[in-house]
């Protein structure tokens, strides 16, 4: 299973220098799980920099997936990863959902950099060979 995070699938949709890393994980849908927290924030960022057209087409794609939804022990377990990990809540809830699917995190967000479960690329500016 492979969970993408925000910066992963933003890459994806710019066709920027690390989608073809990110690609595999994203369009083998049967054993994609997205997270509702990614929704929300490529959905915020699309709609604020290509409008509103190009944001409901990205989270339609990012629905061929399967959408989890942040319950009570994501919730909790997403918490707990804050205070041991210091990091933001959305990362939080990412990676906890990636962990409670069992699931492989797919970034280039260097806060997940180093930890077990994940596939972290370092992002490459635009201009950047892949």
């Amino acid at each position: 299973m492979n969970v993408v995070d925000s910066s992963a699938w933003l890459e994806y949709f710019a066709n920027g220098p690390n989608a073809e890393v990110f690609a595999p994980a994203i369009e083998k849908t049967s054993e994609l799980i997205v997270p509702s927290m990614t929704l929300f924030e490529v959905y915020r960022r699309v709609f604020a920099q290509r409008g509103e057209g190009a944001a409901l087409q990205s989270v339609a794609v990012m629905q061929q997936g399967t959408v989890a939804d942040l319950d009570a022990p994501i919730a909790i377990a997403a918490a707990r990863l804050g205070v041991e990990h210091r990091l933001p809540m959305a990362d939080c809830i990412i990676l906890a959902t990636a962990r409670f699917y069992s699931a492989v995190l797919w970034t280039q967000d260097a806060d997940f950099k180093g930890m077990p479960g994940v596939e972290y690329r370092k992002h490459k500016p635009s201009g950047e060979k892949r």
